[in-house]
């Protein structure tokens, strides 16, 4: 059943309370910062604005909250523009050793209740999380003490009778047990991965080994993903200690590279990095150990704090932008009885979990025996999917396995068709490439190019990547298999597309590298126009019919509006799109922006759009127009994208193989059912499987689309931000709570 929430509703569930918004550290040595949290932030006040509640800014994390004054300040629609692109955290934070102290809680339980502040909103790691819990949980006695003490009256501690907490987990580390990314992670990585990507070239000319070491002290994330995306040759994590001896196999694994023609060697370290005897491994350790043992050129790299400043990525402004509607989605449905909670990601679905509960698992010990000194990051799927990938690729029934790029290519395209060669020739195969799509393969342009090996380049076994051509090539040959016993082959189709529009998955490979383009170009545009006011760019992104692009990127850039084809508009849209900027251009903020999608609409183009705007602006705005073209499927893959295509590339392989126990019958390989053509897709929460024929009834083969997107849900969300009344939004699928310690197995008394 869809539960929605308008304007009119939500100001009445949250009329007469106010919100208060922190970035939060307590304990930690260095104020707490990841980049992403001022989407967030500009999220949740919107949000709660929009909601009709007061919305305040406890300025240096739970420090501003105990001193009160001046750290305290009410925001405005307005005090939250042009922060999207900022690092770090526009409102401060700062360490706070006085919250830890009953005194100091009793001083900030006076300065909410002053302000009619019962709802907070906390974006932290697990100390800060903890520390608003315990806040809460003693709100009554602090109430009490209050009031007895003559600091606030029996109707203030009334009408503050109890406070809601919602927390959003920010860190670089992704070490928070129950979302599968936490804010700042994914620019973090950006961070590295540039770095990385201009050390190799170097590497690369004078034949050099390169140790970096990245941030990570309880948890390697961000080493392992690292290690994936770039191709090391090693990687140091706590969760998983190298085995004994591990300074001979490291020395024999850099020898092997070497002599298979390789010129570098990266060796990725994470800084918590320890052996089996706890004892740490640090990069001046592996460094002497690879240029005395081997006579290497080696040089090593600490990227330090780098890894947490820089611009956010599109990912981390659209999962900030995302926790911080869904923060106050929570804030609004609370009841005194409700534990506190943290919304965070799993899949593409946001969820709510109990706040306790994701600590616990975080805070979970294990014992002295134990081998695994930081088993915790096991307990998150993606790590281990992360780990199990690593492991096939870079770790050493022979069958022929055809790889085909079909359609536009794509970045993160070379990181699937690298993890499945790898795994293909691990598995023992013969990986054969196909040269110019179907085409290629029709007129026999096969080539065996990856191994040494001779023999045959009879395909048993397909591989397409692609946009949604290779789906719907893939049902073709399906379809052809009545007639053409050599097509019952087993199939997969991986999708590589920056449309993001192949049936069977939420996600495709080059997406994201295509959003961060289009989101950084926005970037430079609007901070374009910051001499000059009064001033909307019309923005023309690719995808064909698919609005996913032009979606996203508004989300990410904050857009004004974005037109695409799936949600139809009429001249009365454009109009009203326009009398929403003639009284943007009376406030403080004084340009806009408009993203389209290339195929949104045969007769309102973007050149008409333009006229549109630039007439019906006059002596309001003047008007720019900018088609970014094919920029947006070039460049260097995302982190994102690179680790996204080796996963995929290695699960399908992986995939074929078993698929091929099945099929061989009498000495020859024959494949007619179904599923032995398949879409690998990510859905919601997982990769999946999904045979070819069984997504036809939810395509729609005139346009290229699915008829079911899932982002389409987070339109809304665009409109709330740009300050458009009357907005409906679907919440029925973040309604119900989840639980962690069900999902882990975690026990009390600290056993697995």
């Amino acid at each position: 059943m869809c539960s929605y929430v308008t304007q009119q509703n939500a100001t009445d569930l949250l009329r007469e309370h106010a919100i208060g918004m922190l970035t939060a550290g307590i304990d930690v040595k260095q104020p707490f910062c990841a980049t992403g949290m001022n989407a967030a932030v500009r999220a949740t006040v919107r949000m709660g604005i929009y909601t009709g509640a007061k919305v305040y800014f406890v300025h240096e994390g739970y420090q501003g909250l105990v001193d009160g004054g001046d750290n305290i300040k009410l925001a405005t629609w307005e005090s939250v523009s042009m922060m999207l692109h900022l690092g770090g955290t526009v409102i401060g934070s700062a360490r706070c050793m006085d919250f830890k102290e009953k005194w100091g809680r009793l001083k900030a339980a006076c300065n909410l209740v002053k302000l009619g502040i019962t709802n907070l909103c906390v974006i932290g790691g697990d100390g800060s999380l903890t520390g608003a819990n315990q806040f809460r949980s003693e709100w009554s006695e602090l109430l009490a003490d209050l009031t007895k003490g003559g600091k606030i009256s029996a109707e203030e501690a009334k009408r503050s009778s109890h406070l809601n907490i919602v927390g959003m987990v920010g860190s670089i580390d992704n070490d928070f047990c129950g979302t599968d990314m936490t804010i700042g992670t994914d620019s973090a990585l950006h961070r590295i991965i540039e770095v990385v990507d201009a050390i190799t070239t170097t590497a690369q000319s004078h034949q050099r080994t390169f140790i970096l070491e990245v941030m990570g002290r309880h948890c390697g994330y961000l080493a392992l993903v690292t290690a994936l995306a770039c191709g090391a040759d090693w990687v140091f994590i706590p969760e998983m200690p190298p085995e004994e001896n591990w300074e001979e196999h490291l020395c024999k694994r850099l020898i092997a590279q070497r002599e298979r023609g390789s010129r570098l060697n990266v060796i990725i370290l994470a800084e918590g990095a320890q052996d089996r005897n706890q004892k740490p491994i640090t990069c001046d350790q592996v460094k002497n150990l690879v240029s005395k043992k081997l006579g290497f050129d080696t040089r090593s790299t600490i990227l330090g704090h780098v890894q947490r400043g820089g611009t956010p990525s599109a990912f981390d402004r659209i999962l900030g932008s995302r926790m911080g509607v869904d923060a106050v989605m929570a804030l609004l449905e609370a009841t005194p009885e409700t534990p506190a909670c943290v919304v965070s990601l799993s899949g593409n679905m946001a969820v709510r979990l109990p706040l306790m509960e994701c600590v616990q698992v975080v805070s979970y010990t294990p014992m002295p025996h134990q081998t695994v000194l930081f088993p915790l990051l096991l307990l998150i799927k993606s790590f281990q999917n992360n780990w199990d990938t690593y492991k096939i690729i870079f770790f050493f029934f022979n069958i022929n396995i055809a790889i085909i790029n079909v359609g536009a290519p794509c970045a993160g395209m070379n990181a699937a068709v690298r993890a499945a060669v790898r795994v293909g020739i691990i598995q023992g195969h013969q990986m054969l490439a196909v040269h110019d799509g179907f085409d290629g393969l029709a007129n026999g342009q096969v080539v065996g190019g990856w191994t040494g090996k001779g023999g045959s380049n009879l395909v048993q076994m397909l591989m397409p990547l692609s946009p949604c051509q290779a789906y719907l090539g893939g049902l073709e040959l399906v379809t052809a298999r009545e007639m053409y016993e050599e097509l019952c082959i087993p199939m997969v189709v991986i999708p590589a597309t920056v449309s993001n529009n192949v049936p069977g998955s939420d996600f495709s490979i080059g997406a994201d590298t295509a959003l961060n383009t289009i989101t950084m170009t926005c970037d430079r545009i609007k901070q374009s126009a910051a001499g000059t006011k009064r001033r909307v760019f019309i923005i023309e992104t690719m995808g064909g019919y698919c609005g996913y692009l032009a979606t996203m990127a508004a989300l990410s850039s904050g857009a004004d509006d974005a037109y695409i084809y799936e949600e139809p508009f009429h001249i009365r849209d454009l109009e009203l799109n326009v009398e929403h900027l003639i009284e943007k251009m009376k406030t403080s903020v004084k340009r806009g922006l408009i993203l389209r999608n290339s195929n949104a609409n045969e007769n309102y183009t973007t050149q008409f759009l333009y006229n549109l705007y630039s007439e019906e602006g006059k002596g309001t705005f003047d008007c720019r127009m900018n088609v970014l073209g094919h920029m947006q499927q070039g460049g260097t893959p995302t982190p994102f994208d690179r680790n996204f295509g080796t996963k995929m590339g290695s699960k399908s392989v992986l995939w074929l193989t078993d698929k091929l126990k099945e099929c061989y019958r009498h000495g020859r390989i024959f494949a007619n059912m179904p599923d032995s053509a398949c879409v690998l897709g990510m859905k919601k929460r997982s990769l999946v499987f999904q045979p070819l024929a069984s997504l036809k009834d939810d395509t729609d083969f005139e346009h290229r689309i699915p008829k079911t997107e899932w982002w389409l849900k987070l339109r809304p969300i665009l409109k709330i931000l740009a300050k458009y009344d009357t907005v409906e939004m679907d919440t029925s699928e973040v309604a119900a709570m989840e639980h962690v310690i069900k999902k882990t197995g975690l026990v009390k008394g600290g056993k697995m």
